[in-house]
């Protein structure tokens, strides 16, 4: 299956590259975090007839991972601009693009490449309980082969050693990647509040809104109203609310473990207040 779709992927990239001139760019893009319900929400988006997900697939990662690529490159990935005419004519309202990659969130240099190249975009970003992010992450990554090493507490305490210097990297060589920046970065990228901070000197406050997963699965239709007021999309019903990539953790992480960990975390949870207009569900 593998070496069938890899042809078809570059082909369908490379006539997107042909046509970027006549393709639209995103009005906003789910920037995060990793392992907070982003494919849920990106899913459940796609099916509002004026949302416009990418052609190919849910994440772009051109602002992180691809941006040597060039705008023609990223601008491809989305649909025809004849096709958002028609959706406007249809429904009275104007179509929007969008992609999710949740890596934009954490990465040193994403936000400033958004800024520049898509102005007026506006970010959503999903936060959930940081350690249940971090336990989740080790295992997302080790079931994808990214982590070698199986215990989660060791892990964490190597995440120090792994990501010293990482961000000075990535500045100091724009278009590299830094593995255990993006592979192993288990509490720093619950730190949220930290992230957020950064973006708001980019897009202002009123262009980012901040989503608590937990209320968000708990109540799909509130949060899902929001976003589009949000967006300025009209709403045309609900969709079909699920939960995806969800993985079980190998083992329960030790109630000591867990409290060590939340009080470290006890700070920024505080700094996230203000995103959040209230305290987050798991404080």
């Amino acid at each position: 299956m593998k070496s069938i779709k890899q042809p078809v992927l570059s082909v369908s990239r490379g006539a997107g590259r042909l046509t970027a001139g006549a393709r639209v760019l995103p009005s906003f893009l789910i920037s995060g975090a990793q392992r907070c319900g982003t494919t849920s929400l990106y899913r459940a988006l796609a099916q509002h007839p004026l949302l416009l997900k990418p052609v190919l697939h849910k994440g772009v990662h051109y602002f992180d991972t691809a941006y040597w690529r060039g705008l023609s490159w990223y601008r491809g990935h989305f649909p025809l601009r004849v096709g958002t005419s028609l959706l406007t004519r249809r429904f009275g309202a104007r179509p929007q693009a969008f992609e999710s990659s949740p890596y934009y969130l954490f990465h040193p240099l994403a936000g400033e490449r958004i800024a520049a190249d898509l102005p007026g975009v506006k970010l959503i970003v999903l936060v959930r309980d940081p350690v249940e992010r971090a336990c989740s992450a080790h295992a997302h990554e080790l079931a994808r082969g990214y982590e070698t090493e199986s215990s989660f507490e060791y892990a964490l305490e190597l995440e120090d050693t792994r990501l010293a210097g990482a961000e000075e990297s990535l500045r100091a060589r724009p278009h590299s990647v830094h593995h255990s920046h993006q592979h192993h970065a288990y509490l720093a990228r619950g730190r949220y509040a930290a992230q957020l901070d950064r973006l708001e000197p980019l897009f202002g406050r009123e262009r980012i809104l901040v989503l608590d997963s937990h209320r968000f699965f708990a109540a799909p239709e509130q949060a899902y109203d929001r976003v589009l007021d949000f967006l300025g999309v009209p709403r045309i019903g609900y969709p079909a609310f699920e939960r995806h990539n969800g993985r079980a953790l190998p083992r329960p992480l030790p109630e000591s473990v867990r409290r060590a960990l939340r009080d470290r975390f006890e700070e920024d949870d505080a700094r996230l207040v203000r995103w959040l207009g209230g305290e987050p569900s798991w404080r």
